[in-house]
């Protein structure tokens, strides 16, 4: 269970100032409220237990908020009992998984991320096209292998740098296309599409912009307060893809960043000759993390808060019919 915030005592007698630039957006995004919701909403539906296939996403605070309302993580289905239901993670999962469930006759539910979905269904289409996919992505992340699992074996390559594009060696006149995963960095990202487009110039993109509208945004707000500030800290889980993202866009702006997941990891000494701190979330850690840090900082510091918004979110994604019937 979650413990309650307690902000640790000042180190200095004196508050010295420190402006505080919170980015927006930050933090759940459409694709986070709606897994989140499906547990939730699963609960009350069919009762405790809840089983989840893999973390529903990735933060601990969620996660664990979610099992003290009765939702049991598990790896595999083979872990979930027959009359249980099982929900699936917002990033994605194989076609092999929701059909093994079907097979045994379980109550499942899909959380995948709508965008992700997007996502595996270029891929079925591309592969009925005839066409390779190459797949920019992280190898072992969740999402790369729920899509890798959308198409048969064999038809798909995964590369994550201008150097892996440098070494594709497919057979001359294959027809290609590529994908994205939904977390990537925006600039790196666009590097190795360049690069893909160069090695294969027919090269097939998708219809629209793969990586999501959130992890765009957020990116594009660390870039608007990164250069004012001495410091960045970004709170999200180290196994969050777009929370990992946020800290080298910092970075590459010039700005040390950090990633934490509680206000309680932050190191007193970080703030030696900061006078001013950007603040930013990943899309799977909720705003009371926000605030726990703000509420650290102001602990220690004479916080003047400030929120710097370079965008505005509306989307929402519906529920399963399961839960809305």
């Amino acid at each position: 269970m979650n413990a309650p915030f307690q902000a640790q005592a000042a180190p200095v007698a004196d508050k010295l100032p420190l402006q505080v630039l919170i980015a927006a957006p930050r933090g759940f995004c459409a694709g986070v409220d709606r897994a989140i919701e499906i547990v939730e909403k699963a609960i009350e539906r069919f009762g405790a237990p809840v089983y989840v296939r893999h973390e529903i996403v990735h933060n601990r605070f969620v996660v664990d908020g979610l099992r003290a309302k009765g939702a049991v993580f598990v790896e595999e289905l083979d872990e979930v009992p027959l009359d249980a239901p099982v929900v699936f993670s917002a990033h994605g999962v194989p076609k092999s998984v929701p059909e093994e469930a079907t097979r045994r006759n379980m109550i499942w539910l899909d959380a995948t991320c709508p965008l992700v979905s997007k996502v595996h269904r270029q891929a079925e289409r591309q592969v009925k096209d005839g066409r390779h996919i190459i797949f920019i992505g992280h190898r072992g992340h969740p999402e790369v292998i729920g899509t890798f699992g959308q198409v048969p074996e064999g038809r798909m390559t995964l590369v994550e740098t201008e150097e892996d594009v440098a070494a594709l060696d497919l057979p001359a006149g294959q027809p290609l296309s590529f994908l994205t995963q939904t977390t990537l960095s925006v600039d790196d990202t666009a590097k190795v599409v360049e690069a893909l487009k160069v090695k294969y110039p027919d090269i097939m993109g998708p219809r629209g912009e793969d990586i999501c509208y959130a992890t765009s945004n957020r990116q594009n707000s660390v870039k608007a307060i990164a250069p004012s500030c001495d410091l960045v800290l970004v709170i999200g889980a180290p196994n969050s893809s777009n929370s990992v993202r946020l800290v080298e866009v910092a970075e590459r702006c010039g700005t040390p960043a950090r990633l934490i997941q509680r206000a309680h990891e932050i190191d007193p000494a970080w703030l030696e000759g900061v006078g001013t701190i950007g603040v930013t979330a990943g899309a799977s850690a909720p705003e009371l993390l926000v605030r726990e840090v703000v509420d650290q900082l102001a602990a220690w510091r004479q916080v003047e808060e400030r929120q710097v918004e370079t965008a505005q979110e509306t989307m929402i994604f519906k529920l399963p019919r399961q839960l809305t019937a």
